[in-house]
């Protein structure tokens, strides 16, 4: 018999077990034509869930319901798997990171946004009081991110599809960036992991909450029309909802930057000469840079980590800048950017060169990529011969610190 899960696919405690099983490698169906509401009021499905809750998976031995109890089984399916660590020390630790999501970031995102959907009473004093825990146990998690990739170890394991499935429906509900910004490991913490491509595959694309909902008075129950009134044939004519709206095909809003007057630099020739160069870099890419370079329709920008102190543990900051440049992978049309990280010890300092289609920074970027305002931006005046000449260093990945090694650099083109 197959492991089937019973609930909707739209549902975070769903996503856990679904991700959990990516990573494992087992199978999990989801149960055919489920309809919330309806299959889980069911005879046959209270005998699996007296309390009627989703999910509930069915296995062999029988069924197990609560959203970290299946993920917990799912993971538990192949032994020995990494999902629960390495040793007994990190098992502990995951376990102790699914109860902090359960109890500190699970159930207060629910006090702040249940009530504001109209599902309980709103009241501004519970509120105010599951924002401030909230913002308690963010704070803790920020501060053991700050040096710590994940949440147990140097992988991902069963706390981290626990803790970012619990974190999104905040991001997508109600934490907005405003709100966010304040924990900023946890912001790296949580795009670089939604962002595996195993959790994609059950998450879909997640985009952060633009605005807090409003709160949603409870509906009031619909009245029976009176046959004798004839105004309520109006109804027949009303606009058509937001929804439906959005259902009808809307043609696709050019980029800002599709719009500006041609540039004589073609940067996919730029990106294809330096893929290609092997050898005499200096002579052949470098060169050939700034013979295509048209600041007229292009700007340089130097970009510096604003928080290098940070950036004490190696793979952490080689962690940290992969998932800056997979979060600007949007850019990628627009742009060519380079980044390095230096040092021989810690603290790792972190510096990059972009450039940009336009005369600015592209306002999407600065507005979608959070990482942005992590680093200090320079445009580069290639007046300035010490300027120019730091640009060629970047390119060609030369040392920018004086006494200090390359640990490493990532290219985005």
């Amino acid at each position: 018999m197959a492991l089937i899960l019973h609930s909707t696919n739209n549902n975070k405690n769903t996503s856990k077990a679904l991700i959990a099983a990516e990573y494992t490698g087992v199978k999990v169906d989801l149960a055919k034509d489920f309809q919330m509401g309806v299959s889980n009021k069911t005879p046959e499905f209270l005998e699996m869930n007296p309390i009627g809750k989703v999910p509930v998976l069915q296995t062999p031995d029988g069924p197990v319901f609560e959203s970290n109890a299946i993920a917990r089984y799912v993971t538990k399916t192949k032994p020995d798997n990494p999902l629960f660590g390495s040793s007994l020390i990190e098992y502990a630790q995951i376990e102790q990171w699914n109860d902090f999501s359960a109890t500190e970031v699970d159930a207060n995102i629910a006090r702040w946004l249940y009530p504001r959907l109209g599902y309980g009473v709103y009241i501004p004093q519970a509120e105010e009081g599951a924002v401030a825990a909230l913002k308690r146990a963010l704070g803790a998690l920020n501060t053991h991110l700050a040096s710590n990739t994940y949440l147990v170890g140097h992988c991902i394991t069963l706390a981290d599809i626990i803790m970012v499935c619990n974190l999104s429906i905040g991001f997508r509900m109600i934490m907005t960036k405003s709100f966010t910004k304040e924990f900023p490991h946890v912001e790296r913490y949580f795009w670089t992991v939604v962002n595996q491509p195993n959790f994609c595959k059950i998450l879909g694309e997640v985009k952060q909450a633009e605005s807090i909902p409003a709160v949603q008075s409870k509906p009031a129950q619909p009245e029976k029309p009176k046959a004798k009134e004839e105004p309520k044939k109006e109804v027949k004519k009303e606009e058509p909802s937001p929804v439906e709206e959005e259902a009808a095909p809307k043609p696709k809003a050019k980029n800002p930057l599709d719009l500006l007057p041609p540039s004589k630099m073609i940067l996919d020739d730029w990106k294809r000469l330096y893929s290609n160069t092997k050898t005499n870099f200096r002579e052949v890419a470098v060169k050939g840079f700034w013979d295509m370079y048209d600041p007229e329709g292009y700007s340089l920008w130097f970009c510096d980590y604003k928080y290098n102190d940070e950036n004490t543990v190696s793979f952490v900051t080689l962690n940290k800048v992969g998932g800056f440049l997979q979060r600007m992978d949007l850019v990628r049309k627009y742009a060519f950017g380079k980044m390095l990280i230096v040092g021989s010890e810690a603290p790792f300092k972190v510096q990059g060169l972009w450039l940009f289609r336009g005369k600015e920074i592209p306002k999407f970027v600065m507005d979608e990529v959070y990482d942005m305002e992590l680093y200090e931006w320079k445009e580069v005046d290639i007046n300035d011969e010490a300027q120019k000449e730091r640009v060629s260093q970047m390119i060609e990945d030369h040392e920018p610190f004086e006494g200090q090694a390359l640990l490493d650099a990532k290219c985005f083109k």
